[in-house]
C-alpha cells in the first residue's frame, strides 16, 4: 500500500510538472502579440546549429536547419508576412548546416522582405555567419558573438589502444581512405589536406562577413582570428549595425519594412508535441537534457561517417 503512494505521488508531480512546464512555455516563450495586423516572423535559432536534429529527445536543444530552412520558407511564402527578425541564441554548429540556413535567409530577403537579426546571449561563428546574412543585425551589449574561423578536431587514441593491447587490421584503396581514424597518427599529407578543407572553409567565411557587411576582406582577416567580442566591441568594429533588446530589433525591423504602429508577431516554430515542450523546458532551465556545451565538439570516427568542420 505504501508503495502505491509513494509511486502515485511520483506521478503526480510528474503531471504537475509537465503541465506546470507546458503553461509556462506558452505564457514566457515565443513572441506573439495583436498589433496593427502588419505581420513580422520570428524564426529562432537556438542551440547547435546542425543540418538535421538527430530523432528523441536530443532533437529539441539543437538548431536545426531543416527546420529552421522551412520556417523561414513558410514567412517567405506567406503574403501577410512582411518581415523576418532571426533571434539567434547560438555558439555555433556544423558549416552546411549554417549555409542553408543563410542561403534560405537570401531567398528571403530575394523574395522583397527585410530581414533582421538580433542577437541573445551569444551569436557566434556560425551564428553570426547567418546572421551577416541579415540585413541588419542588432546586438545586446553583453551579447558574445564574432568567432569568425573555423575548427576540425580529431582525436588519436593510439596510444590508449596500445596500452589496453588493441590492435587494428586495416583494408583500404588508398593510403587517405582512412585518414583521421583514432586508432593512428596523421601523416604530414593528411594534415595537409585537413588544413586545406579547414582553409578554404575560412575564405567562404571571410567572404560572406566581407559581402554582408560591406568590409574589406583584408580588413576581415584582421579580426578573422577566431576571436569572441562583445556586442559593444562588435558594434564598435562594424561587425553589428546597433546595441539594443529584442524590442529594439523589432521596432528597426517594422521601420525596414515600412509598418506603421505596433506590428503583430507571428512565431513561426509552430506547435510542438507535449512530451517535446516539456523536455524542452526541462532543458532550458538546466534540467536533465541539458546537451553538452556548444565549445564542446564530438568527432565521429571519419573511417565510420563523413567528417563535418564546426563553424565556431
Amino acid at each position: 500500500m505504501r508503495k502505491k503512494l509513494i509511486a502515485g505521488i511520483i506521478i503526480g508531480i510528474v503531471l504537475f510538472s509537465l503541465a506546470a512546464a507546458i503553461a509556462f512555455k506558452s505564457k514566457a516563450g515565443a513572441p506573439g502579440r495583436e498589433g496593427t495586423g502588419e505581420k513580422i516572423a520570428v524564426v529562432h535559432i537556438e542551440g547547435m546549429i546542425v543540418s538535421s536534429a538527430p530523432g528523441g529527445f536530443g532533437s529539441s536543444g539543437v538548431a536545426a536547419a531543416d527546420r529552421i530552412v522551412s520556417d523561414l520558407k513558410k514567412a517567405r511564402e506567406n503574403p501577410d508576412i512582411k518581415a523576418v527578425i532571426l533571434k539567434l541564441n547560438t555558439g555555433g554548429g556544423t558549416v552546411v548546416g549554417s549555409d542553408e540556413i543563410g542561403r534560405e535567409v537570401e531567398r528571403v530577403r530575394r523574395s522583397g522582405k527585410k530581414v533582421v537579426a538580433a542577437m541573445g546571449e551569444m551569436a557566434a561563428s556560425g551564428g553570426y555567419w547567418i546572421s551577416c546574412k541579415a540585413d541588419k543585425i542588432v546586438a545586446n551589449p553583453g551579447t558574445f558573438t564574432g568567432s569568425i574561423g573555423v575548427i576540425m578536431e580529431l582525436t588519436n587514441l593510439q596510444n590508449l589502444y596500445n596500452k589496453l593491447g588493441i590492435e587494428f587490421d586495416n583494408f583500404k584503396t588508398g593510403p587517405n581512405k582512412d585518414m583521421g581514424a583514432t586508432y593512428r597518427e596523421l601523416t604530414p599529407e593528411q594534415r595537409r589536406i585537413f588544413q586545406s578543407l579547414v582553409n578554404d572553409t575560412y575564405e567562404d567565411f571571410i567572404k560572406v562577413v566581407a559581402e554582408g557587411r560591406k568590409m574589406d576582406p583584408a580588413r576581415v582577416r584582421q579580426l578573422a582570428d577566431g576571436r569572441i567580442y562583445t556586442g559593444k566591441q562588435a558594434k564598435a568594429l562594424g561587425l553589428v549595425d546597433e546595441l539594443g533588446d529584442f524590442t529594439e530589433a523589432v521596432k528597426m525591423t517594422a521601420q525596414l519594412a515600412g509598418i506603421k504602429g505596433e506590428p503583430e508577431l507571428v512565431d513561426m516554430t509552430g506547435e510542438q508535441p507535449f512530451w517535446q515542450q516539456f523536455f524542452s523546458s526541462m532543458q532550458g532551465r538546466g534540467g536533465i537534457l541539458s546537451l553538452p556545451p556548444e565549445g564542446l565538439l564530438l568527432v565521429p570516427d571519419p573511417s565510420v561517417l563523413p567528417l563535418k568542420a564546426e563553424v565556431k
